[in-house]
């Protein structure tokens, strides 16, 4: 009996003790001034999974606004050290006649536009590689890669190899790479790149990734920049995958090369995300050489983080949505978006507008895949053109609007890249580009099926219901 009462009474204390500690976490969430949305997904969590939901809590949904990892005050003060170097290039200063995008972006995030540059498109992962390759074999001083996966394959270990030939040459060489897109990657692969001189760093390490919120800020960018003047954006990282897909298809993306003054902009993402890790300033002018015009592509490198005042690449699509007069053609892999973005969607269709969104019929992750197919309905309701891509896995994060606008880089259409990722886009203003992409679409289209309300509301009732469950937790994907 005795056993049976401090069982009784030990279960009785856990529950209590749980419920005031809900209380408490769901008075703090309430406090903290996140978006309704947010804050009612949290708490839902913390009621329907108990214990499980806290611990989920505790290391993903906590906000780090006061305990920030690189806190706004520093981040910004460091930003400006690289920043000073590359605004004092030559930008674009006409603005007259560019879309407003341009001007939001410059005063928001400090992007500089760049005229004269010159661009080529990539595909599929192999001719990407083979350029970026090309472009490595080719360089002389400097060479800064940012990937958020570099795996230890096939595809890795050559372009490693390559790095250690060009270090030995007397080339400087620095790898930046996410660690939680890398936690599968023995760190020996890195430490052969260490030992021979290449400074290789791993950006927010998290030693035990159950137990630490680090985890949830992740540095997505896909940047790659040679000797200062060519440089590499998109949705690309280094892995086999990227070029031999999966069984089931092709593994679809979009990446460009920059030859030009915009490749300032690249340079400086990485400079800044390199000191907020190393500490190791590096401001020098040789890293921002003068060049000539390149070609006719005007370009902006555009970064957004968790840590700034403002979601910047977030609010400019919303800015490009309601800018656009005629269309807006949109890729992206995920698409999970804030309510901003969706009303932005809507109301462009709305307002008579030709609004395409494209994403893969099949992803390679099922619960942000469910938790996309859930906004489809939404969607074509407005008179948003829905297209699903049938031919393998669609990861190309790609916009363009009206023949004058468009977008390629890392920030997928998600909470996850427009809150909480580390993401860099190239946002480009000139109709050379903006009908290339167009085109890149268009093409893409031919491998699509266009749904309709009436097809899509045929599907089972038990992907409905896994769908609108997903979509409940689409916040903390």
């Amino acid at each position: 009996m005795d056993g049976i009462a401090w069982s009784e009474i030990f279960g009785t204390f856990f529950y209590i003790l749980y419920f005031f500690i809900v209380l408490f976490t769901i008075f703090s969430l309430i406090l903290d001034n996140r978006s309704p949305i947010k804050t009612m997904t949290w708490i839902l969590v913390l009621f329907f999974f108990p214990v499980v939901g806290l611990i989920f809590y505790f290391f993903f949904g906590r906000s780090t606004r006061k305990e920030r990892l690189i806190s706004r005050k520093r981040y910004i003060r460091l930003s400006k050290r690289p920043m000073a170097e590359y605004q004092s290039q030559e930008s674009l200063q006409d603005e007259t006649g560019k879309p407003r995008l341009m001007a939001f972006f410059k005063r928001v995030n400090k992007a500089l536009p760049f005229g004269g540059n010159k661009m080529e498109i990539y595909t599929d992962g192999y001719s990407m590689l083979q350029a970026l390759i090309k472009a490595i074999a080719g360089a002389r001083h400097h060479i800064h890669l940012q990937f958020y996966i570099f795996e230890n394959d096939a595809v890795g270990r050559l372009l490693r190899d390559l790095l250690i030939d060009k270090a030995r040459e007397g080339v400087k060489v620095r790898l930046l790479y996410d660690d939680v897109g890398c936690w599968k990657v023995d760190r020996l692969f890195y430490d052969q790149m260490l030992c021979e001189g290449i400074e290789v760093l791993g950006f927010l390490k998290v030693r035990f990734p159950l137990f630490t919120s680090k985890v949830n800020y992740r540095n997505h960018r896909k940047i790659a920049i040679i000797d200062g003047r060519v440089g590499f954006i998109g949705g690309m990282n280094i892995a086999e995958r990227y070029i031999r897909g999966f069984s089931w298809g092709r593994w679809r993306d979009t990446h460009v090369r920059l030859s030009g003054k915009a490749v300032y902009g690249l340079q400086t993402s990485f400079l800044t995300d390199w000191y907020a890790i190393d500490r190791t300033l590096l401001t020098s002018a040789e890293y921002f050489p003068k060049m000539r015009e390149e070609g006719n592509v005007v370009a902006q490198i555009v970064t957004s983080d968790p840590v700034g005042e403002w979601k910047d690449i977030m609010q400019g699509v919303v800015l490009a949505i309601c800018n656009a007069q005629r269309y807006i053609y949109v890729q992206s892999p995920y698409f999970l978006p804030t309510e901003e973005v969706m009303n932005a969607f809507q109301t462009a269709a709305l307002a008579g507008v030709d609004v395409r969104v494209m994403i893969p019929e099949r992803a390679d992750t099922f619960l942000t895949h469910m938790g996309s197919l859930s906004y489809l309905d939404e969607l074509m309701a407005a008179g948003v053109k829905v297209y699903i891509y049938k031919a393998g896995f669609l990861h190309s994060k790609l916009i363009v609007s009206d023949d004058e606008v468009a977008s390629v880089g890392s920030a997928n259409m998600d909470f996850r890249s427009f809150e909480h990722n580390f993401e860099a886009n190239a946002f480009f203003y000139d109709k050379e580009t903006a009908l290339a992409l167009k085109e890149i679409f268009l093409n893409d289209q031919r491998s699509c099926l266009l749904l309709s309300r009436k097809q899509w509301a045929m599907r089972p009732r038990k992907q409905r219901v896994i769908e609108s469950v997903v979509r409940l937790l689409a916040p903390l994907l």
